[in-house]
């Protein structure tokens, strides 16, 4: 009797071991290749659209069970380009763009995006651009393969709630067609390669 209870505890022992086990909650951080990595942005006006792009400074993507569970990615905004233009007419856009009309790069070197949280294909996060920060939520897609992963999506957003008033036509009237629609698109692109907690 005795050697069968001393079986039955080391059955249940091994069990729940192999429960606890299978439980494990396996965890991974991923850090964005800089390199590989971009934000793309399209800005659109009366007359037509811009598009550019700017580096990520440095990226972290946190991942549970093969799923993202939190980011942390940074913008170079010193770093921002113009992709539709060349020469003197790219020169101007540029400094216009980082001038106080539209990010104040030199205030705010530095733009930030927090994601909180990411279901069925969904991101949801954190936006600072002029040291202001907004939810913004968005579909996107985003791969697991062994050490690497890879993030894409795009959001719409609203640039007025970032106080990026210039050529808006809810706070200036009589714009004609020099007005800038005040939604405009930023895409992400990222690779990021596993690295140790």
């Amino acid at each position: 009797m005795k050697k069968l209870a001393t079986l039955l505890v080391l059955v249940i022992a091994i069990t729940t071991a192999g429960f606890a086990s299978n439980g494990k909650d396996d965890k991974a951080t991923y850090s964005v290749d800089t390199k590989a990595s971009k934000v793309y942005w399209t800005g659109k006006k009366v007359a037509g659209e811009h598009t550019g792009y700017v580096l990520i400074e440095s990226g972290k993507v946190h991942v549970s069970n093969n799923a993202v569970t939190s980011a942390d990615i940074k913008m170079d905004m010193t770093s921002i380009e113009v992709t539709d233009l060349e020469g003197e007419w790219k020169d101007k856009l540029v400094a216009h763009l980082k001038n106080d009309d539209f990010f104040s790069v030199d205030k705010h070197a530095e733009a930030e995006f927090k994601i909180t949280s990411f279901e069925n294909n969904k991101v949801v996060g954190d936006l600072t651009i002029k040291g202001i920060t907004n939810e913004v939520s968005f579909p996107a897609e985003v791969k697991i393969e062994g050490n690497e992963l890879t993030a894409s999506g795009t959001a719409s957003i609203d640039r007025t709630k970032w106080d990026i008033r210039y050529g808006s036509g809810k706070f200036f009237s009589g714009l004609g067609d020099n007005m800038i629609k005040d939604e405009f698109e930023i895409k992400f692109e990222l690779k990021a390669t596993a690295s140790e907690e």
